[in-house]
């Protein structure tokens, strides 16, 4: 792979969402968990978002250093997702991980899912 083709499949956190995964990792006691987040198919616009804390990678797995944290995606979901921002929105309707798809021609009103 070309180094051009390697920063084009970067993504970048906000402080916000570093803060809230250092919070949840503290909760859990378990300050080596890594935010994994995913795409898999689903959701009201064709591909769907998912967020979960793990402490294992896989050989597929492309990770992400900022802020005293570690985002963990997978090759395939890499694909929909470089050039992403997670960040952690908290309004007057709730608070959630939420992401800025420049791959996303589309999103549901909620933000959890995307075309392309």
């Amino acid at each position: 792979m070309d180094e051009a083709a390697v920063i084009d499949r970067q993504i970048s956190l906000t402080e916000n969402a570093a803060k809230r995964i250092k919070k949840l990792r503290s909760m859990e006691g378990n300050d080596t968990l890594m935010l994994r987040l995913s795409v898999g198919g689903g959701g009201c616009s064709g591909f769907s978002y998912s967020f979960s804390l793990d402490q294992t990678r896989n050989e597929d797995d492309r990770t992400f250093d900022q802020y005293g944290v570690t985002v963990v995606i997978d090759d395939t979901s890499l694909d929909l997702l470089a050039g992403a921002t997670i960040d952690f929105v908290e309004d007057l309707v709730g608070a959630a991980f939420s992401i800025k798809n420049p791959n996303a021609t589309s999103t549901c009103g909620c933000g959890s899912s995307f075309s392309v």
